[in-house]
């Protein structure tokens, strides 16, 4: 007999005109509450999941409006509906432009509120998490200690409790006995993402250069005539993962450089190590305005073109059409009525030439506009088609013949600074191709201690993201201590956070959580539990902490991009990361995430389902939408300015 739907939670979405939402089950009522960060959402999770009967229905209640009644409306889902067209453990369901969706605990598992012999059910099970009523005290180590090590310091130095500590029997290795992050070999085969960029002077490639890998001294050339030495690399403090080679492109009367390019894309071709190889080329050509006698293509770029196919070969090539909103404009006063004139302009009079000249209709292009900051949006996604283009062909002409993360996509998606998709993309491939699989049952972290596990995971994914963190503050004991912080109540049912009252919002928008207090848990021998310090194989929820810790991290660090947006060739400040953990720890997206893994069963199956289910989780299809919300939640503050780790000031 087929057990009955136990509903572990439910929302609606695009609820624009709706006022309240109630669950019937079984003659009762459940309140489905409104979400704190967005309008338009109701939400609940339900910590002791509800056995549903045959029906239930949802009882909705509209705002209402002038010359119209609100009256209530039922919406009335059947059971049988439901297990037609569940998909998975979720059940969606449209109604009015309303989208539904429930999820359920799987049939096969027991429920969750009746305790079993290793299943804790949430009445034995106390949450564990502060909301943002709690507070944790903190107790860090001293300025001294707390400074980077560039600045001569040692690590910070946690104490274990000594009745958390490994048997004397268990060895408990570190990291250099075994746990090696799969991205220090990557990297060690391949530093740094190498691009040729040739163009004349002009054409905008400091700005197209600062702008994509987040550096702010690029000046290629200084973009004046006859001072661009190919040979010479381009390196930036403040980006690591990138060198720059620059040729001053094709100028009038100029015919050398014809031969100087070819010269030396052919002797980085035949280099032996990957990392001494050309791994992009971008030709970039400034898009002729009509009547302005400008031209696109001097004689010594229109004989490299009729060569280059030869030439470049399996080389990453792509041409690069600049100053596109100039074009935009000038169509836009000519032909007002037209607004695919640009577009067409750009396909009959800049690439079909191209096209004619390499002999090929397949070239790899994209037209970008070069602006200064702040960009407007579509401007700014002509950049990020840029380096989406180039992931494309460097991850197809170095990829792994092991069918592994190849060291040169690496490098690529990790100096880029514009898009965090490419960031999230390859640190899910880099912890499937070790760390990540089988986290139930792992020899790879037999007889470490869970901190050192989660050590190196947190290793692999701050290097994918490469941020300018030259104090390394994304690897401080501190940072780490909070990320393990964060995952103690995974496995106990957590409380929904507070709302701030009604006076914490500023013109009606979202409440600015910088005004509810909370201090973050900076003093690691007090908040860490013991299970941190318990060996691997000894901890029976090993796989829900490791899940909960990629997720969580991996969501920290994409607000934090965000946030940093405008500050790219500025250091990280410990401020500026304080912020971004703070509002992922306040938000209903921790909560979610979190109700989604604690109710997770891993079913009998071939597949790893536990890497399966993160790798799920983390490329959710709202994921810009909650990064988005939680930088609304942020009140404005100096990012630049570098606050102590234990300083209080920024979470009352």
């Amino acid at each position: 007999m087929a057990s009955p739907l136990k509903l572990s939670y439910i929302d609606l979405q695009n609820a624009k005109d709706i006022r309240s939402v109630f669950l019937k089950v079984n003659g009762v009522d459940y309140p489905i509450t409104r979400s704190q960060e967005k309008s338009d959402t109701f939400s609940r999770d339900f910590h002791q999941p509800l056995a549903l009967t045959t029906e239930f229905s949802l009882c909705v209640n509209r705002r209402k409006q002038r010359f119209r009644r609100a009256d209530a409306e039922t919406v009335t889902i059947h059971s049988d509906e439901v297990l037609r067209k569940l998909n998975g453990q979720e059940f969606l369901h449209e109604w009015n432009k309303v989208s539904i969706k429930l999820r359920f605990l799987p049939q096969t598992q027991p429920d969750l509120s009746t305790p079993s012999a290793g299943v804790p059910g949430p009445a034995n099970l106390k949450a564990s998490q502060p909301t943002a009523k709690q507070s944790v005290a903190i107790h860090s180590t001293s300025a001294q200690d707390a400074t980077p090590s560039a600045r001569s310091t040692a690590p910070v130095n946690i104490r274990a409790p000594a009745n958390a500590l490994a048997s004397p029997d268990t060895p408990t290795p570190t990291d250099d006995e075994g746990l090696r992050p799969t991205t220090k070999d990557l990297i060690e085969q391949c530093p740094r993402f190498r691009v040729l960029v040739v163009g004349k002077s002009g054409v905008g490639k400091s700005t197209l250069i600062n702008r994509i890998f987040g550096v702010a001294t690029a000046h290629v050339a200084k973009d004046r005539p006859g001072e661009a030495d190919i040979e010479q690399e381009f390196t930036s403090p403040q980006n690591e993962r990138l060198i720059l080679h620059d040729s001053k492109g094709f100028e009038p009367g100029d015919g050398g450089n014809y031969e100087t390019v070819k010269s030396f894309i052919e002797k980085r071709k035949k280099m032996p190590d990957v990392k001494d190889q050309l791994h992009a080329v971008w030709f970039c050509f400034q898009i002729p305005i009509p009547t302005h006698g400008e031209r696109l293509l001097e004689d010594a770029a229109e004989e490299f073109l009729k060569i280059g196919q030869k030439v470049l070969e399996n080389t990453p090539t792509i041409i690069v059409f600049t100053k596109y909103d100039r074009l935009m404009s000038f169509m836009r006063q000519r032909m007002p009525g037209d607004p695919g004139a640009a577009q067409r302009y750009l396909q009959e009079d800049c690439l079909q030439p191209i096209q004619d000249f390499m002999g090929r209709k397949d070239i790899a292009h994209v037209a970008v506009s070069i602006q200064t900051l702040p960009a407007k949006p579509r401007y700014e996604q002509h950049l990020k088609d840029l380096i989406s283009l180039t992931q494309e062909q460097v991850s197809e002409s170095f990829a792994s013949s092991q069918n592994e993360v190849s060291a040169v996509p690496l490098a690529a998606a990790g100096a880029q600074r514009m898009l965090p998709r490419l960031k999230v993309d390859l640190s899910i491939e880099v912890g499937k191709q070790k760390y990540w699989r089988l986290l139930g049952a792992s020899t790879n972290f037999r007889g470490f201690r869970m901190k050192d596990c989660l050590r190196v995971i947190h290793t692999d994914i701050v290097l994918v993201w490469n941020f300018y963190d030259p104090w390394e503050y994304l690897n401080h004991e501190v940072f780490r201590n909070m990320m393990i912080y964060m995952v103690e109540g995974v496995g106990a049912a957590v409380e929904p956070i507070t709302p701030l009252p009604r006076s914490h919002t500023l013109s009606g928008g979202p409440p600015l959580i910088g005004l509810a207090p909370v201090i973050l848990p900076l003093n690691a021998c007090v908040t860490l539990g013991k299970w941190a310090y318990e060996t691997y194989q000894r901890l029976q929820d090993a796989p829900t902490r490791f899940m909960a810790y990629i997720v969580d991290l991996t969501h920290v660090l994409e607000i934090l991009f965000a946030l940093t947006a405008g500050m790219r060739a500025k250091p990280l400040t410990r401020t500026a990361i304080k912020h971004a953990y703070k509002v992922y720890f306040q938000s209903e997206w921790m909560t979610h995430t979190h109700t989604d893994i604690r109710y997770f069963r891993r079913p009998t199956t071939a597949r790893d389902e536990v890497l399966y289910k993160i790798t799920c989780m983390i490329p959710s299809s709202d994921r810009e939408d909650r990064v988005a919300r939680a930088l609304e939640r942020i009140p404005p503050v100096d990012l630049e300015k570098d606050e102590e780790w234990e300083d209080q000031e920024i979470f009352q």
